[in-house]
Order: C-alpha cells, then structure tokens, then sequence
C-alpha cells in the first residue's frame, strides 16, 4: 500500500470514493488531498481544507475492503508530515484522532467551528457527539 499526495489523475476516483463513503463535499476536488493506492485502485483518502483562520482535516475514509490495516493511520500521518500548520478536525470519532496525536480543544477554536456549526455535510451526524480537536504543527 502506497500512502501520497493525491496526483491529477487521482481525483476522478478519490471524490467517487468519498462519495461512496459518504465523505464527499462541495469542492472537494479543489482541497489538498493524499490517497492509499494499492495496486492502482484508490483504496483511502483523507482531505485538507485551508480556511481564513485554520487548516481544517476532512474525509478521512478508507473503502470497507481495506480497513484494519492502518491506512487511516497512515493517510492523517501523511498530511500532517506536509501540512503546513497545526490542523483542526470535527468529528464523531475522537478515540481515533487522539491515537494520532490530536487533542480535544474547547478553548481558542477558531470561528470556521462554530459550537453549533451546521452544514449540508453535518445532516445525519448526532451534533451532541460533535468534537473539535487539533493537533499542533511540530
């Protein structure tokens, strides 16, 4: 498995990808994206938006016959080894996020995450579990 930023021709499949996982949203084609590659298929993605006041970690998403191998691992170490400052995330999932070193902040979270942030992406996502996190820039 092959763990890299995400080439011109990556895009086609990463977004069907993301779509499939349910992780797909508007312009993700236009974010810094790395993906697992396993024998030419895109087997993972993980997505990094730049806001005015933060880079923010999005789409993380490995396909179902991938998972348990620690591409996800790999794919958030990967961004994180090129991002070019600390980044934030909001999820669901923050045991996940913690083993890659980010941190649940509830002070000094920037305006992009307001407390009940909604957006089309967050429909179907219990708000109550809703976690912001970063993890600093070494």
């Amino acid at each position: 498995m092959q763990v890299r930023r995400s080439r011109p021709g990556d895009a086609a499949a990463a977004v069907r990808l993301a779509g499939k996982l349910g992780l797909d949203y508007p312009g993700i084609e236009y974010d810094t994206l790395w993906v697992a590659e396993e024998k030419g298929r895109i087997a993972g993605l993980v997505a990094l938006k730049t806001h005015a006041d933060c880079l923010e970690l999005c789409a993380l998403g490995v396909d179902p016959p991938f998972r348990g191998r620690g591409v996800a691992k790999a794919l958030v170490e990967a961004l994180m080894a090129e991002a070019p400052g600390d980044v934030h995330l909001a999820t669901i999932i923050p045991g996940f996020f913690e083993g890659c070193g980010f941190h649940i902040i509830e002070e000094g979270i920037p305006a992009t995450f307001p407390a009940k942030r909604r957006t089309a992406w967050c429909e179907g996502c219990p708000q109550e579990r809703c976690t912001v996190m970063r993890r600093a820039r070494p």
